[in-house]
């Protein structure tokens, strides 16, 4: 009975293993293929990757895309961490009725879907493009302020400062610094997991936004890696074998950072502090 309970496991483990495997395999292999050996569900590697090479950055303008995701994606991550963590140890830290009353609030507006706030937020920045060009339509602050300061990242924050050491803070008051002193100097390096973990979140959150830059940028030159692909699987007769290849190196960019950052990933969601 043991040896079957083993071998039960194994197979239910082996095939979802293969099930998570595989459309990353197809995903690979269809970018070395043609697009009617994609369509024709061709499940061997092709010979066509450099001559697909070729055609996505000749005729299609990824380089600027890849850019633009990308810079959008760092100036995100950077600017949540910095806003979410400040917000979610000010309210562990400072404690105060009027302030639980402000994270309540502020937890609330999680249970609101953003297509609620799609129209009042494109009518706020079209008014703002008049007085301020830099925050308006087809800017990259505007796509990138609806994402700061997240409720979700702030609440993450907070409930990971619960665990840190109070009596570091003391220790930092009495030795003279201030308190932004004891947030950069003490604080941000003893979180370093918790922030790893965010940063995972957001730059993936960031890098996979489709809908709200769809709103927003209206110019080819400023469009983001999702965008570019949703263009090039929308066109009148799609090349499979391209879309594929831009996914792939669509891809490498979220599992690059996961996996350098995969440690403290874990450490950071299960809330240690070292």
């Amino acid at each position: 009975m043991k040896n079957i309970g083993k071998i039960i496991t194994y197979l239910f483990l082996s095939i979802a293993a293969f099930v998570s495997i595989f459309p990353f395999y197809w995903m690979i292999v269809s970018s070395t293929n043609t697009s009617v050996d994609v369509t024709g569900g061709r499940m061997l590697p092709g010979t066509h990757l450099l001559q697909n090479w070729q055609t996505l950055m000749g005729q299609v303008n990824f380089g600027q895309s890849f850019m633009n995701s990308l810079q959008l994606s760092l100036a995100t991550t950077v600017l949540s961490l910095l806003i979410a963590s400040l917000a979610g140890y000010g309210f562990e830290i400072y404690k105060s009725r009027a302030k639980d009353l402000v994270f309540n609030i502020l937890l609330g507006s999680m249970m609101i879907p953003f297509a609620a706030l799609m129209i009042p937020l494109f009518r706020m920045f079209a008014n703002l493009s008049g007085t301020f060009p830099f925050l308006g339509l087809n800017t990259k602050m505007g796509v990138i302020l609806p994402g700061l300061a997240t409720a979700f990242l702030i609440f993450f924050f907070r409930q990971s400062t619960k665990m840190f050491p109070k009596d570091i803070l003391e220790a930092g008051r009495i030795d003279g610094l201030s308190e932004l002193g004891i947030f950069f100097k003490i604080y941000l390096p003893t979180m370093k997991t918790t922030y790893a973990a965010a940063a995972i979140i957001t730059f993936m959150g960031s890098w996979n936004s489709y809908l709200w830059p769809l709103i927003m940028i209206q110019t080819q030159d400023r469009q983001t890696l999702p965008l570019l692909i949703a263009n090039l699987g929308s066109s009148y007769a799609p090349d499979f074998g391209i879309i594929m290849l831009a996914i792939v190196i669509t891809t490498l960019p979220v599992a690059l950072v996961f996996f350098l950052l995969q440690k403290h990933f874990v450490a950071g969601m299960t809330g240690s502090v070292k």
